[in-house]
């Protein structure tokens, strides 16, 4: 007897794509009364927080109960934010331009097409292709709203008042010393024991250390037209606190300690000396009693 052999049925070919059995986990159905519509891409109300479908997307479209709220809510949150102004300024036109500050160029600034940028050096705007120091020749303009000033630098000004300095106190040594006599130090002795009358100053300096000086002001370090004084200080101090003394005595503003610049710094000027004396030297080491100092602004440090 002939053995059959035998065969699996061949496969049926599948010509279509298996459909995903989670189909209904795409998209939300539209949650409108007697809708419910699958949809893929479906839009969320703000107001009543409900998911919905392209029909029903709009508030009137799905009956909204709660209609305007987000719209409200979003009005109040943008008046209280800190950031809305309504002060500001516009968008730039022509009436609103200015001229770029450099003298030939003709570019208006500040316009929709071109921009201004500001020099924090001399205050002015310029476009942008004369925005860098350089372009404009900032060195050589002034800062509007800042005071002129003389031109001289600090050294400059340091050197005329040196200048000033000694041609006045060749006229005040003339004038306020006594020219000497046959007996000059007997006339010293007569002067420095009037000056001890008539001197003023701490009354805690032993008498063992007092030095007696005549003080005075130039006219222009006070409003007072060169106040003098006889005062007597401690031979140990130094010229800096005898400094501080000498203008509380004479009531001159006294501003070293506030660390301005030096056109406002007060300086001791040695008559007898012809010299500035260093605010660090000792006064018994350059002053004797009979001498005079005047109490300078603005004359630069001790050369």
């Amino acid at each position: 007897m002939a053995s059959t052999s035998t065969f699996p049925p061949p496969a049926e070919s599948q010509t279509f794509t298996t459909m995903d059995k989670d189909l209904d986990a795409i998209g939300s159905h539209c949650q409108y009364n007697y809708c419910n519509q699958l949809d893929f891409l479906p839009f969320r109300c703000e107001s009543c927080k409900g998911t919905y479908c392209l029909e029903h997307r709009t508030e009137s479209g799905h009956k909204c109960p709660r209609a305007g709220e987000w719209a409200a809510a979003r009005r109040k949150a943008q008046a209280l934010s800190p950031t809305t102004n309504t002060n500001l300024p516009g968008k730039p036109t022509l009436l609103t331009a200015s001229q770029c500050s450099q003298p030939s160029c003709k570019t208006y600034i500040n316009t929709l097409n071109s921009v201004g940028v500001g020099c924090p050096t001399c205050n002015r705007h310029y476009c942008l292709k004369h925005r860098l120091k350089e372009d404009h020749a900032c060195s050589s303009l002034i800062s509007i709203g800042a005071r002129q000033s003389s031109g001289l630098t600090q050294a400059e000004k340091a050197k005329a008042a040196l200048s000033r300095l000694r041609v006045w106190g060749k006229e005040k040594q003339a004038a306020v010393l006594p020219k000497p006599k046959p007996s000059t130090a007997a006339s010293r002795i007569l002067a420095v024991n009037a000056l001890k009358k008539s001197a003023k100053g701490d009354a805690k300096i032993p008498a063992e250390k007092r030095i007696y000086l005549y003080v005075e002001a130039e006219a222009n370090t006070t409003s007072s037209k060169l106040p003098k004084g006889d005062c007597f200080f401690n031979r140990e101090w130094s010229v800096g606190r005898l400094l501080d003394a000498a203008a509380k005595a004479l009531q001159v503003e006294n501003v070293n300690n506030r660390g301005g610049g030096e056109e406002e710094r007060l300086r001791v000027f040695h008559i007898e000396m012809g010299r500035l004396l260093e605010f660090g030297e000792k006064v018994g080491d350059v002053c004797v009693s009979g001498n005079t100092v005047v109490l300078l602004r603005g004359v630069g440090p001790a050369a």
